[in-house]
């Protein structure tokens, strides 16, 4: 049989393979997942290899090879049902979007159809009731559209005269062309002489603001002012008693008597003020001595010792029969007791209700005027040279004064008793670009010569102005002038551009070059021919070849200009500027005049400055010549420098 060593070796090996079995048994039941088969199928798989058991003696134990089997399919298990839950959450997305796509295109849809209903609808949708809130913005709408011009003509050039139903009917206009239709029949209906063409109340009117702004401005424009107030609302005052320094006052009985001192003051009497009364008396005080004169009901706000204790004192608290506390116990003045006490007392509300008058309106007289006027212009060929200057009357209304200058040669004249008497026609017209007429002229000129002095006069012109108010914008000026007893009609057209005189920066009015300059009389301020505030200023027109206007040497050259907008300091309430007057020589560029003024030396001046100058031609020899005015605005930092050129012959 077999040898001994042979046996011993097989059982050593059997119990070896046994072990192994063993072991791998238990390894496999310790590691096995919870998914894992059930543990009858387990126990017979080691037991199918009995004879592989031996072959797997290596450094890897055969029984890790069920635990990887194990592992193995379980993680693309768990991989799997990753990657198929997003899909199953990117499915109702796509949806979603879809949804809100067809949910868009649905809106626009019902939209379209709203509107072709509405299209469709026979009803007019002008008719139909507005919403709260579309009527609020409308409203908005309308307020914006209201213009800076007509908003200034609103609150600056009618604003003391406009009544309080012309003010909310015109606000509740809704474009320009109703606002231009309203300005017209708002001048139209106040019109004195509505079968002419002149409305004298509307030329009055500017020529009041523009003396107002001349001779009330107080820091602020004149037309700001009370007096300026009331002087465009009422006129000139019939008597003005005017104490422009203050001082020494002998009060009168009716204002208790007695003497004190008292700052700046004017009374201005009026005979007559339609609507208000007779024998008008209407007191302006400076209270803070600085120019601005503000209207005042109490008579005693002018005494500068009314809180002075024993100091300008009445008659009866001279001789100690009331006391100067007993002033201010009440009532619209503080007077002092007197022997018209009683009086004035009873005559309270008599002022109170002059003053509430006096601050409305003034009465408008003609209501229904409804007139058109037109007029033909024809053409033919007379020669005649035109002139247009600019000077500010408001921030929104320019004064433009027009000058037609015609040579005695070009004027067929007439003998008719020892003397020659030319006549021509003027009229003339001031059209918008949209062609709506905004000024018309018309007047007849006559000049009569002796018959020996035609042939020496030849060379002289007849020389016709007028005034024009306007508004800043682009006008068309057409003047016809006709011949009469030659019979022939001449024509001239220009474009116009009037200027803004805004308050926002320094600017100056025409320069003017006139043959003629001098202070009117005070009856005759603002009115007549070539007046401009309260000066004649009669100018020199070049002719339409392009030469400069020409003087003689024996006569006077005359300059004048206005300067808007001067920076005013707030403490001084006046302004800081200077005027630099420079005469140069065209041909040699040689400065043969120079003269400097300052504001510091010309009084009590606002915002606005007249500038006049006169210069002898003898001084200067023939030649073309060139003025310079500069202003130097020393609080604004701002200049302007306007020129104009003549010849000397």
């Amino acid at each position: 049989m077999f040898p001994a060593s042979f046996r011993s070796r097989l059982a050593v090996l059997c119990v070896a393979a046994s072990v192994a079995l063993v072991g791998s048994s238990v390894f496999a039941q310790d590691n096995k997942p919870k998914t894992a088969d059930p543990p009858s199928t387990e126990a017979t798989q080691p037991q199918a290899q009995p004879s592989s058991a031996p072959a797997q003696n290596s450094s890897q134990p055969p029984a890790q090879t069920p635990a990887a089997q194990d592992s193995s399919p379980t993680q693309p298990a768990s991989d799997t049902a990753k990657d198929s839950a997003p899909a199953q959450d990117a499915t109702p997305s796509a949806d979603a979007q879809n949804d809100s796509k067809k949910s868009k295109k649905a809106k626009k849809k019902e939209k379209e159809d709203e509107q072709a209903a509405a299209q469709a609808d026979p009803q007019d949708p002008l008719k139909r009731p507005l919403s709260t809130d579309q009527k609020k913005k409308n409203a908005k709408g309308l307020k914006q559209e209201l213009s800076k011009t007509y908003k200034k003509w609103l609150d600056e050039d009618v604003v003391w005269i406009i009544t309080d139903e012309e003010r909310a009917a015109f606000k509740q206009l809704s474009n320009d062309e109703e606002r231009d239709q309203f300005i017209e029949a708002f001048w139209q209906r106040r019109d004195p002489t509505p079968d002419t063409v002149e409305n004298e109340y509307k030329e009055e009117h500017y020529r009041r603001i523009a003396y107002a702004n001349e001779h009330f401005a107080a820091g602020i424009p004149g037309w700001k002012t009370d007096r300026g107030r009331i002087y465009i609302m009422y006129g000139p005052a019939d008597e003005i008693d005017s104490h422009p320094s203050g001082g020494t006052y002998e009060r009168p009985v009716e204002e208790g008597g007695g003497t004190t001192s008292t700052f700046p003051f004017e009374d201005w009497r009026y005979r007559y003020i339609e609507g208000i009364g007779q024998e008008i008396i209407i007191e302006f005080v400076d209270t803070c001595m600085c120019g601005d004169y503000h209207m005042t009901m109490d008579r005693s706000e002018k005494d500068a010792l009314l809180y002075t204790p024993n100091a300008g004192l009445t008659l009866y608290e001279q001789m100690g029969m009331a006391s100067k506390a007993d002033r201010f116990n009440g009532g619209l003045e503080r007077l002092g007791a007197g022997p018209f006490t009683a009086t004035n007392q009873s005559k309270e509300f008599d002022r109170l209700e002059q003053y509430a008058k006096l601050n409305r309106p003034p009465t408008v007289k003609f209501k229904d005027l409804e007139e058109v006027v037109s007029h033909k212009i024809s053409y033919n060929m007379m020669p005649f040279d035109v002139r247009a200057d600019f000077v500010r009357v408001t921030g929104d209304t320019v004064l433009v004064p027009v000058t037609v200058q015609i040579k005695n040669r070009d004027i067929t004249f007439a003998n008719k008793e020892g003397v020659e008497r030319g006549t021509v026609n003027i009229f003339g017209r001031v059209t918008t670009l949209s062609g709506r007429i905004a000024q018309t002229f018309e007047d007849t000129v006559q000049a009569d010569i002796p018959a020996e002095l035609l042939p020496r006069s030849a060379e002289n012109s007849q020389i016709y102005w007028k005034a024009l108010p306007l508004r800043p914008g682009h006008y068309r000026l057409d003047v016809v002038v006709k011949d009469v007893n030659g019979d022939r009609v001449g024509t001239w057209s220009k474009s116009l551009m009037v200027p803004d005189f805004g308050d926002d920066r320094l600017t100056n009015s025409s320069l003017i070059v006139a043959d003629e300059m001098e202070p009117v009389a005070a009856k005759n301020v603002g009115t007549g021919m070539f007046v401009i505030g309260t000066t004649k200023v009669r100018p020199r027109v070049a002719a339409a070849d392009g030469k400069p206007v020409s003087f003689k040497r024996n006569q006077k050259l005359n300059f004048w200009m206005q300067v808007y907008n001067l920076s005013v300091d707030e403490k001084t309430h006046k302004p800081s500027a200077t005027f630099e007057y420079d005469v140069v020589n065209e041909a040699t560029n040689k400065q043969v005049v120079h003269t400097v003024e300052s504001t510091d030396t010309m009084g009590n001046v606002g915002d606005q400055v007249t500038l006049q100058k006169t210069l002898a031609a003898a001084n200067l020899p023939p030649g073309l010549y060139k003025i310079q005015i500069k202003v130097n605005d020393n609080l604004s930092k701002q200049t302007v420098d306007p020129s104009a050129t003549f010849q000397v012959e």
